[in-house]
């Protein structure tokens, strides 16, 4: 793993050569220095790694060329800092008020210098010992980089991106018992069990089951929770309650609840419901009993699926329990799956080896499985926040011709695809969550630990550590509350990385105590502490400058326009928005209607993700027209107040990227003559058919109240979700031969018993988007 830490550290060189080019004058030779020695370094630490374990000498090279690396990055992030605070002084000799400039570039070129010369000599002295032991240099033969290989690549991870892995190989006879098990007429609930050792295939199986037509079926309600070794009953309750989909409350309202009280909630909401819990990965007995009795057994066929590592635990987990131990796969299922997984279906071009691409890709993706380590067990991570962190953190390199974030989402589905991480929700079509097996896990906390890039503070395990090590680790997990951490209270320079886990599991946020002195942070996430004013915030310009979260409403303050860099912007916020000046800002999630009729759009030129709250006293029209200004938008979601309408949608044609559109409200402001109740019948359709790039289009809150949809032979071209909330008024949908071409989800309310809708024949076998109430937590 160390070729991975100093190939991040070359890309970094790489990247600071070019963009500080004018500015480092002489210095710039000293850095190319530094740059092709750790190069030449790279080169022999493959053949140093397969001799670590048996040569302690051997083993602190890698160690000290990791420091070096480490180092090195350190000294490039001092020099930015230095250089970027100098920029915002005046020009000039002011020893009274300002020191000179030109002066302070002196020194810092001359710092960086004499930095530059201490690495020299520890690498000098690598080099020495690198000769003495006869390092063998390793070579790169063997990468593929053509076009055509990375286009396969890309073909093949989108046609995976819209379902979980159906094909299980073995176990056909276990599932084929399992399902007549859960498929029986006997009404009583009872448990079935999977046990085995890990990595045999328990959840897998278990989740064959779980999606299978027949079971889909046959109950009313399903969910799935894993439960973990350091599980907590509340969260769990909060999780199924989630699983199930159980709207009757809000989540809000469900947080502020105790165990006895969501227990309650829980068993009245599944009475006179036939369901199905899985309960995956249970380590102790009292797990399962901690919530048991709050699944009813009304007589109608309901069932739960335990997996668990522990025979007893499956033996004894009800007194009505059919058990399954898994077996291990044979000869030829293993041979088949190893040829599956590294050379795909042999009739496709398929597997890991038949793309292949470049060896540097393989360093930044394992850089990414690492990352992995911090969260905790079973975590349930959410992709698009995984994505930014990995930009934010710097392990996805530059591509000319793609966006970073795009870059990264390939990582994640080619993680998926060699297997070391699992996918969890699928929300509009998309990997929504994912989660790391927990054999996988420990391996990413081992080799992480390794490198000295990782230290977890798990309160629940009474965690320590050696104070060298925490003072000098780039990435920190705090699985506890903040308050009751002493681990805060240590000052770590070299700090990159600090994720903080709710106690309850749902949410991880970065504290804002210690943003005074973490200054190398590169990802900013504010949680609501208790004697905290966001009012009183002071941001430094050189933290968060790829992503800032609060996660509360909040007005932002005027430092919001210093962050240059800032690309993410999320939470609920009020007041005027100062972010005009943010030109690198791709995402803006979730601005008040009225405050953003402020905010020049015009140069928000690379904003590709919008989401707009309406607000309760709007009564007027919502407009489009500023959004047409947004030439890069990929992602629209605007939800307008009861009171409110949209107005046309005419301006939404100019959008020519927009691929994902979702729209809550009523169409066009009605004549004051006309009932308040009373909705307008013109066809959304062909203006939004027409829209070139458009994937998932959700028209909700009773947007149309018509009698008839219409939508052209060439309308939707790469309409791939459609979800329709349509009132009963509705008789027709016609759709002309050749619409829709890509279709595969639709969602449109069930028509009542006398309802006169027609639905085009072949749109009645297309399912429903899985997991698409993901999000609906944005609208408590």
């Amino acid at each position: 793993m160390v070729d991975a830490v100093v190939s991040f550290a070359l890309n970094r060189l790489a990247d600071f050569l070019i963009d500080e080019e004018d500015f480092l004058g002489r210095v710039r030779q000293e850095v190319q220095w530094l740059k092709n020695e750790l190069e030449r370094m790279q080169c022999y630490i493959a053949s140093a790694e397969e001799r670590q374990n048996d040569d302690p000498i051997v083993r602190k090279w890698l160690n000290d060329i990791t420091k070096i690396a480490y180092d090195a990055e350190d000294v490039i992030d001092k020099f930015i800092l230095q250089v970027h605070d100098e920029e915002t002084k005046p020009t000039g000799c002011f020893p009274s008020m300002f020191s000179c400039v030109k002066c302070k570039k002196k020194v810092i070129l001359h710092d960086i210098g004499k930095d530059i010369e201490e690495l020299k000599i520890r690498i000098n002295d690598l080099s020495r010992i690198r000769e003495l032991y006869k390092f063998e240099s390793s070579s790169n033969k063997g990468e593929g980089n053509s076009s055509n290989a990375i286009a396969t690549s890309r073909q093949l991870r989108r046609t995976t991106s819209f379902s979980i892995e159906k094909k299980v190989v073995g176990h056909d006879d276990g599932t084929t018992r399992l399902l007549a098990k859960l498929l029986n007429q006997d009404r009583h609930r009872f448990v079935v069990s999977i046990y085995g050792m890990g990595g045999l295939g328990k959840t897998t199986l278990a989740g064959k089951l779980y999606h299978h037509l027949d079971v889909k079926g046959k109950f009313d309600c399903r969910a799935w929770v894993c439960v973990s070794q350091d599980y907590n009953t509340h969260d769990l309750l909060l999780r199924i309650i989630s699983s199930f989909g159980f709207t009757t409350k809000t989540t809000k309202e469900l947080k502020q609840m105790n165990e006895e009280g969501l227990e309650r909630y829980l068993h009245e909401s599944l009475q006179g419901r036939s369901y199905l819990l899985v309960a995956d990965d249970i380590w102790k007995k009292e797990a399962w009993l901690s919530f048991k009795r709050v699944f009813p057994d009304c007589n109608n066929g309901s069932r739960v699926i335990i997996t668990t590592r522990s025979q007893k635990v499956a033996e004894d987990s009800d007194e009505r329990t059919y058990v399954h131990k898994l077996r291990f796969l044979t000869f030829d299922e293993s041979w088949q799956l190893l040829c599956e997984k590294t050379f795909g279906n042999p009739n496709a071009n398929g597997g890991l080896l038949s793309n292949k691409t470049q060896l540097a890709k393989w360093k930044a993706l394992k850089l990414c499985f690492l990352y992995l380590g911090l969260f905790p067990e079973d975590f349930e991570i959410d992709v698009d926040q995984l994505i930014r962190l990995w930009v934010a953190e710097g392990f996805v390199p530059q591509d000319e011709n793609r966006n970073m974030e795009d870059v990264a989402k390939d990582n994640i589905h080619e993680l998926i695809n060699r297997s070391l991480i699992q996918i969890g929700k699928i929300s509009w079509g998309r990997v929504a969550t994912c989660r790391v097996h927990d054999l996988l896990r420990e391996l990413a906390i081992e080799k992480a630990r390794e490198l000295n890039l990782l230290y977890i503070y798990d309160q629940m395990k009474h965690s320590t550590g050696n104070s060298s090590v925490i003072a000098s680790c780039r990435w920190e997990a705090l699985y506890s509350p903040a308050e009751n951490c002493l681990l805060l209270r240590q000052i770590n320079p070299s700090l990159r990385s600090l994720l903080s886990f709710d106690p309850y599991g749902y949410k991880w946020d970065i504290m804002t105590k210690i943003i005074d002195v973490y200054t190398k942070l590169r990802f900013l996430r504010v949680l609501k502490l208790d004697g905290y004013r966001p009012e009183n915030w002071s941001l430094r310009e050189e933290i968060g400058k790829l992503i800032l979260s609060p996660d509360m409403e909040v007005e932002l303050p005027y430092e919001i326009s210093k962050l240059q860099e800032l690309r993410h912007l999320f939470g609920k916020f009020y007041g005027n928005l100062e972010i005009d000046s943010l030109r690198k800002l791709q995402s803006l999630k979730y601005v008040r209607s009225k405050f953003w009729i402020s905010i020049n759009a015009e140069k928000l030129g690379n904003l590709r993700e919008l989401w707009i709250l309406g607000t309760l006293e709007t009564t007027n029209e919502f407009h489009f027209d500023s959004i047409a200004k947004l030439k890069r938008l990929e992602q629209l979601v605007v939800k307008v107040h009861r009171n409110a309408c949209f107005a046309s949608l005419q301006p939404l044609t100019r959008c020519s990227n927009l691929m994902d559109l979702r729209l809550y409200g009523k169409i066009e402001k009605l004549p004051d003559d006309i009932h308040n109740n009373s909705y307008l019948k013109d066809d959304p359709m062909p203006l939004l058919e027409k829209l070139p790039s458009l994937m998932i289009l959700h028209l909700g809150s009773e947007f149309y109240n018509g009698k008839n949809l219409f939508c052209s032979a060439q309308g939707f071209r790469h309409l791939e979700i459609l979800k329709l909330d349509v009132k009963d008024e509705l008789e027709e949908w016609q759709v002309e031969e050749g619409a829709m071409p890509r279709l595969q989800r639709l969602s449109i309310p069930k028509p009542k018993r006398n309802s006169k809708l027609r639905i085009p024949d072949r749109f009645k076998s297309i399912p429903p988007p899985a997991e698409c109430d993901f999000e609906r937590h944005w609208f408590d």
